[in-house]
């Protein structure tokens, strides 16, 4: 009971956020760009097509009342057209979202594969040359740009010695796409048995998220490391040891599990992150997500793009950060 009233408050405090939000990108979207009947019509035409856009748009009203417009068209589903594409935003998401959200998961799972596996062995080995050689990869992946990365690894492994897919998005050019049932190509790939589309979308994936693996692996890493060295060091652990606890219960069942909390806290931030879109690496490879959107809409100053970006951008946030509550609640006995 306690569990469902906890997370009944948590998602209780979701709608606050979101309004505060919506209430700010909607007052700067107005505010800063100007009049955006000028983006839809040009600034060079008749002021009696000017003001009948401007009236079409509602834009002749009081910000409050479009801005309670706007709320009761996003609880349609209604989240406006965008003027660069020509298409409903929630057209234009319906394919970027999915393409974001791909590349972010397998980029998470691999940094935390190879990022908690050296940590907690750096930690348990911490005068070993694997401790030492994770201080060069930590250092590498906080200082290496992203962006710098993975053109390296399209010059090396595309151009230099071609084994690698050009980067020109996420499914090659002579392969038609699998059947859209999730929007997430490899798992639709594998759903509907099309061998020839999980080929080439894997192949695609591939430099984007060894890219982003590196680079958001590494301060997962030193975290990692950090929380360990310091349960490893703690009271209970000494008296584990006492007991004459195996090494494998001590490391897994009392150290790693008090390390989790923080890790969790950052793993969840990261996962946001990745979800609001990666822009640089998006750019970089070509790839048809939310920051290639985003970017393309505020350069034409396109707000409903715009405020649709924010909008579940912030919603995928206080999501990630719901279930990292749950997870909490779960893992610590102070928080229930």
């Amino acid at each position: 009971m306690k569990f469902i009233l906890y997370i009944i408050r948590r998602i209780a405090y979701l709608f606050p956020a979101l309004i505060g939000v919506s209430v700010i990108m909607f007052v700067l979207t107005r505010v800063l760009p100007g009049n955006p009947a000028y983006m839809v019509v040009g600034l060079h035409a008749d002021e009696a097509v000017l003001q009948a856009t401007i009236e079409r748009m509602g834009l002749d009203r009081p910000i409050w009342e479009q801005y309670v417009n706007y709320v009761g068209q996003v609880i349609k589903g209604d989240l406006g057209i965008a003027w660069r594409t020509s298409y409903p935003v929630t057209h234009d998401l319906k394919f970027r979202f999915p393409a974001t959200m791909e590349l972010s998961t397998y980029s998470l799972l691999l940094a935390i594969l190879w990022s908690v596996i050296l940590g907690i062995w750096s930690a348990v080995r911490s005068k070993s040359f694997v401790s030492k050689a994770a201080d060069v990869v930590t250092a590498a992946g906080v200082s290496i740009p992203e962006f710098w990365l993975g053109i390296m690894l399209i010059v090396i492994l595309y151009s230099l010695l071609d084994i690698a897919p050009p980067p020109l998005g996420r499914i090659s050019l002579d392969v038609d796409a699998p059947e859209a049932i999730t929007g997430l190509y490899v798992i639709d790939s594998i759903a509907t048995r099309n061998w020839a589309a999980l080929r080439s979308s894997s192949a695609q994936l591939a430099l984007p998220v060894i890219t982003l693996a590196f680079v958001i692996g590494a301060p997962i890493m030193r975290l990692t490391r950090t929380f360990m060295l310091e349960a490893l060091r703690s009271d209970y652990v000494r008296s584990a040891r006492a007991y004459g606890m195996p090494q494998s219960t001590i490391i897994f069942r009392h150290a790693l599990r008090n390390a989790l909390l923080p890790m969790t806290t950052m793993i969840g931030m990261i996962y946001g992150y990745l979800l609001g879109g990666t822009v640089l690496i998006e750019k970089v490879f070509a790839w048809p997500g939310m920051g290639k959107y985003a970017v393309d809409a505020m350069l034409a100053s396109d707000y409903s793009a715009i405020m649709a970006v924010v909008l579940l951008s912030a919603s995928m946030y206080l999501v990630v950060y719901l279930i990292i509550d749950v997870v909490h609640f779960t893992l610590d006995p102070r928080t229930r």
